[in-house]
């Protein structure tokens, strides 16, 4: 056995760059002789503080070095890490392995899901692996607290325990029992429980056996028992030291005594909560499960180029007091509240805020020799920061990553997997079609040909589900060849994929096959390359070798949203290349790292500190009985992250006013701040200056009433009686249409709109009139007959008013027919010539009246138009077709037009379907004489093409809005800037 000594214990302040700080300490003890610097081990916290103390190395050495063994504890494969110091060559016996992650997952998703079966909650498979995902996290908090989990039995609970907490807790106990028996017969144990053991076995083994060279425990922050052992036996190794970051060794006792933890009071048995929130708490956790004082800790000796100043430290110390004891800033001189090096810019949104970090970056950028770094919790503030940059060729990398769920091989996966479940519905299987990873290459062009063709195709009402009713659209529908001929290369693709979805629950290694193969087929190779690829592949892989252990079946409608859930827990970190002087870092990442600049974004409320995640298993109450960290604890840690950052020499913090799509609350450690500070709480006023001055136009000219005027040679000599109101009310609409040619497109499997329902509707009533010759018994069948292939929400919403309107036609055509007249013809075109342009039109129906008259009848499924706009010149539709069927326009059609009617299918009382004409033989409501209306529609159609075809008048917009209900070339014509001005 060594002999014991005084622990060996140091901090560094947080004004003081603690990698640096740590580096030119060791090399100052131990680089003097030959090689006895590489013969020490340094244990860090994570793999990023192993590359920050390798920086620092390098920065204080100034040339070639041989580096300490540096070890990440918090590293899952830490046993490989150390080597032999954890696994000796003796009679100890090796440790089973870890369980796989997913192994685990998808064993607790199991056991989930069959005990809520048994307790009468079934859940689906993914809402089972998320839930074992919580269950997980909350078992590795009891395994690396030492809590043993029959302590759950030892719980007694009150009335005031909800119903859902009692399930809950039941759950959670009875899964907790069969999890042993679990790992018994896979033969592992708990990557935390394995962690812990290896960690008291090196306490251990070098409490009796000292290793040779040095040994230093830096950075830590966790307070688990077993590092708790480790940091003490390294303390009191002959050649140990224990280096804490930001140890309070200078607050006032009581304030640190209030911290807690505190034991339960003798008299009531109740426990004083502890302030978990405070940046100290967790230290003061791990000094207490050391067995040491805080006092026997000395301050490290060595600095850097890249500390603060000692008054910022002790400023910032104050600002993050306890509540109960900010009382004291009343007390406090100005040398106590200077945070000088610190400033704030606080901006009007997320976007302007990464606006501004940008400027500050390329500052920095552009400054030779200083570095600066981005420091947030919130990953859109970083992906928003890194595009800026992109856009001045400047990479910077997030160490952070972006989660796999939403880069290019984690969306694909997704992607198709909605797009099986949804039975190929058009919207789904566009964006798996459009998706960038497909056909990924040289044959992408062609492919994307065929998509565009399809997308076109699949505009307005979804087809009938499944690739068959994609088959059967595509066939009928008008203009499809091009996406006809291409798409049989889709389907074939796809076909594999719909019939294993199609196969109900069923194992998830099936879907998982399924899925991908035909993601294999769809992209090839490159769906795994990249990190994202290598990532996806893993998990894929993963997911098929352990799914036996998951629920016994899934139904396919889950598989997507358990990959989504699987892939938001995966980051993908992107590959070394960034700038190197600029960096973007999380929360974690960012512990003992240091730049000229320290950029502190997102100091919301909410983001930093984050909300507690909620643990669904374990009410607070009992967290607390079992020891179980607070969910709040976070906050503490999250506050020591802020403490850490704010002792570069330089640092900047930043937020913005609004969050998404509401204002946002400063963070408390930003008002913490500001109200400490006071007038010295310094505003970038410049760098939020810039950031709204770099989008600013500065002055802003709405755009004018667009009234084009193109040559005569360009002007329509060519007009349908539809267009004749477009013309009139809002000229430059018709100019977009006619003479610009722009379509509007129907959305995507959007919902059948009027304009759809009136052409399905005159579809059907033109095949009766066609083929079935207006036989009353037969229009009933072919109105069910549109309704087959529809959209359940269509027939249950449409049918019942559409046959009660086909009724309603029935009748009125059987009594006009009783009366003496007789249907000419139904749905014929036909043209005249007319003041020097040609005027096209097709009638719905044309019947002969009783006194040898025309009548011209029009099927509204819509309100009819009104009388007043007649009067106004506009709706003359029907006067024009008189017209053109008056002058011969239409084959077979002769006679004076004296009948304009229109049936409207619409709601009328307690019924549907009405007649409705413009006309009135005795003028009533100021309406037209049938015997004037067609000279009427002349004399306005002749001067409306005088105007706009033949002559040079300027198609302006929006002439009479009251008339012009087209909304389709508003944005084009830019009319929220000048509509209402004048």
């Amino acid at each position: 056995m060594a002999e014991r000594r005084t622990p060996q214990l140091f901090t560094i302040p947080a004004h003081r760059a603690f990698a640096d700080a740590l580096a030119a300490g060791l090399i100052r003890q131990f680089g003097g002789e030959d090689l006895e610097l590489a013969r020490g081990l340094v244990l860090l916290p994570n793999n990023r503080a192993k590359r920050a103390l390798t920086d620092a190395f390098v920065r204080a050495s100034g040339g070639g070095l041989l580096l300490p063994r540096l070890v990440a504890i918090g590293d899952p494969g830490i046993d490989e890490a150390i080597g032999a110091a954890l696994d000796p060559a003796d009679d100890m016996d090796p440790l089973p392995p870890a369980v796989a992650p997913l192994e685990r997952r998808m064993i607790l998703a199991r056991l989930v899901s069959e005990e809520r079966a048994r307790g009468g909650q079934p859940v689906d498979a993914a809402e089972a692996v998320r839930l074992a995902g919580d269950l997980a996290r909350t078992l590795d908090q009891l395994l690396v607290e030492e809590i043993a989990p029959h302590r759950l039995r030892e719980i007694e609970l009150n009335e005031a325990m909800s119903a859902h907490w009692q399930r809950a807790l039941d759950l959670f106990g009875i899964v907790l029992d069969r999890w042993p028996a679990e790992l018994a017969r896979i033969g592992r144990i708990d990557a935390a429980d394995r962690r812990g053991a290896m960690l008291r076995r090196l306490a251990e083994r070098w409490q009796d056996t000292p290793p040779a060279g040095f040994v230093c425990a830096a950075g830590m922050t966790d307070s688990a028992p077993a590092v708790a052992k480790l940091l003490r036996s390294i303390a009191d190794l002959p050649r140990g030291m224990v280096v804490l970051a930001d140890l309070a060794t200078g607050m006032d006792p009581n304030e640190w005594d209030a911290l807690g933890p505190f034991d339960p009071d003798s008299a009531t048995g109740l426990t004083r909560r502890s302030i978990e929130t405070h940046p100290q708490f967790h230290l003061k956790l791990l000094l207490e499960r050391m067995s040491v004082n805080r006092s026997e800790f000395r301050t490290w000796r060595d600095g850097s180029d890249h500390d603060a100043t000692v008054a910022r430290g002790k400023a910032v110390a104050n600002a993050l007091a306890s509540a109960e004891f900010t009382a004291k800033w009343t007390t406090l001189g100005s040398e106590q509240r200077r945070i000088g090096g610190i400033s704030a810019a606080e901006l009007a949104t997320p976007g302007e805020e990464a606006q501004a970090i940008a400027l500050a970056l390329r500052e920095v950028a552009e400054t030779p020799g200083r570095t600066a770094a981005l420091v947030t919790p919130d990953r859109g503030l970083a992906r928003r920061v890194a595009a800026h940059c992109a856009r001045w060729g400047i990479a910077v990398d997030d160490s952070a990553g972006r989660p796999l769920s939403i880069l290019p091989s984690g969306t694909l996966l997704t992607a198709l997997a909605e797009a099986a479940t949804q039975r190929f519905a058009p919207l789904a299987l566009l964006t798996l079609l459009k998706h960038p990873l497909v056909r990924f290459g040289t044959a992408r062009t062609a492919w994307l040909d065929g998509v565009r063709a399809l997308d076109r195709t699949m505009r307005g009402p979804r087809p009938a589900a499944g690739l068959a009713g994609t088959d059967a659209h595509l066939r009928s529908a008008r203009r499809a060849q091009v996406a006809l001929a291409w798409w049989p290369e889709a389907r074939e693709v796809l076909a594999s994929i719909e019939q294993a979805f199609a196969g109900g629950a069923q194992p998830l290694t099936s879907l998982l096959s399924a899925l991908r193969e035909t993601a294999q087929a769809l992209c090839g190779d490159a769906l795994w390359s990249g990190p994202a690829g290598r990532a996806a592949a893993d998990l894929l892989r993963a997911a098929e070798e352990h799914a036996a252990q998951g629920p016994a079946t899934i139904d396919p409608a889950s598989l997507a949203p358990l990959l989504k859930t699987l892939m938001d827990e995966i980051a993908v970190r992107p590959p070394q290349g960034g700038h190197p002087r600029l960096a973007i870092y999380g929360l974690i990442e960012a512990r003992l790292q240091t730049a000229d600049l320290m950029i502190l974004g997102g100091l919301n409320e909410g983001m930093w500190p984050g909300l507690p995640a909620p643990d669904p298993w374990l009410a607070p109450r009992i967290r607390t009985e079992l020891g179980l960290p607070g969910l709040d604890r976070g906050v503490g840690v999250a506050a020591h992250d802020l403490a850490q950052a704010l002792g570069a020499p330089a640092a900047l913090m930043t937020r913005a006013r609004r969050g998404g799509t509401q204002p946002a609350i400063a963070s408390r450690f930003w008002l913490r701040l500001q109200a400490l500070a006071g007038e010295k709480f310094d505003r970038a006023a410049a760098l939020e200056g810039w950031a709204r001055a770099l989008d600013d136009p500065g002055r802003h000219d709405p755009a004018p009433k667009p009234a084009p005027i193109p040559p005569a040679a360009l002007r329509p000599k060519k007009i349908a009686v539809t267009d004749v109101d477009r013309l009139k009310a809002d000229p430059y609409a018709f100019y977009a249409k006619r003479i610009l040619g722009l379509i509007q497109l129907d959305p995507v499997d959007a919902d059948p709109s009027a304009a759809w329902r009136g052409t399905a509707v005159h579809d059907i009533l033109e095949r009766w009139a066609r083929e079935d010759k207006c036989a009353l018994d037969r229009l009933h069948d072919r109105a069910r007959a549109m309704f087959d292939d529809a959209h359940p929400m269509q027939r249950a919403l449409w049918r019942p008013r559409l046959m009660e309107a086909i009724d309603w036609i029935v009748a009125e055509l059987g009594r006009n027919l009783d009366a003496g007249r007789t249907v000419l013809a139904v749905e014929e075109s036909g043209q005249i010539d007319i003041a020097g342009v040609t005027l096209t039109g097709k009638f719905d129906r044309i019947d002969r009246l009783p006194d040898g008259a025309i009548a011209v009848i029009d099927y509204k499924t819509g309100k009819a138009p009104s009388s007043a706009a007649v009067r106004e010149g506009f709706s003359l539709q029907l006067g024009l077709l008189g017209l053109i069927a008056e002058r011969g326009g239409f084959a077979g059609i002769s006679g004076t037009a004296r009948g304009f009617e229109y049936w409207s299918l619409t709601k009328n009382g307690d019924s549907f379907g009405r007649a409705t004409s413009p006309v009135d033989p005795a003028g009533k409501g100021e309406k037209v004489l049938p015997e004037d209306f067609t000279a009427l529609a002349a004399r306005h159609f002749t001067d409306a093409a005088g105007d706009w075809l033949t002559g040079d008048r300027a198609f302006e917009a929006k002439l009479h809005p009251d008339y012009a209900p087209y909304a389709e070339y508003d944005q084009l014509m830019r009319r929220d800037e000048w509509y209402g001005r004048d």
